[in-house]
């Protein structure tokens, strides 16, 4: 499985699964899912909600509607209860059953951005490794390009950089 870092906009990229780094409501208000809803339209928020709520680390998947993808997948690093701070384990969850989920929906190309390491308030570098450990982990059945996506130019270098370690071993 081809795996890289990326720089940009989740939803101006081209794949077939998008993932949101979603809350366990489904709702999507700023970040990632902002983002992902300004670029799918409206109608991507009402149906992710409509699927909700889900378990901490678990997903749900809707439509793309107007990005350039079949599927987002809202995988629920962060919770939407308590302190709504996502862990070491709902980001491992979150990021392996997103992988999953896009083999069992067939996907072959899958963009995934830093779950739980934005408005969830987890740290960037230690949300990296265990992003880039499940995914290099990972035995893929359909799946061939995972692409891990960061907005900024610092979060991009972290990133980068957690990916190259990870996978030297």
């Amino acid at each position: 499985m081809y795996f890289e870092v990326i720089q940009g906009d989740i939803a101006a990229q081209s794949a077939d699964v998008l993932v949101n780094a979603a809350g366990t409501s489904l709702q999507m208000g700023s970040g990632v899912a902002g983002a992902l809803r300004r670029g799918a339209g409206s109608a991507i928020n009402q149906e992710a909600v409509s699927k909700g709520p889900v378990d901490l680390g678990e997903v749900a998947v809707t439509d793309a509607y107007d990005l350039d993808a079949e599927w987002v997948v809202h995988a629920a690093a962060m919770p939407h209860y308590g302190d709504r701070t996502a862990t070491a384990e709902s980001i491992e969850d979150a990021t392996r059953n997103a992988l999953r989920e896009a083999d069992d929906l067939g996907a072959e190309s899958l963009v995934i951005p830093a779950l739980g390491c934005g408005v969830a308030g987890f740290d960037l570098e230690e949300g990296a490794r265990i992003i880039c450990g499940v995914i290099d982990g990972y035995d893929p059945e359909t799946l061939a390009d995972v692409r891990f996506i960061a907005y900024a130019d610092a979060e991009y270098e972290t990133i980068r950089e957690v990916a190259e370690e990870v996978r030297s071993g």
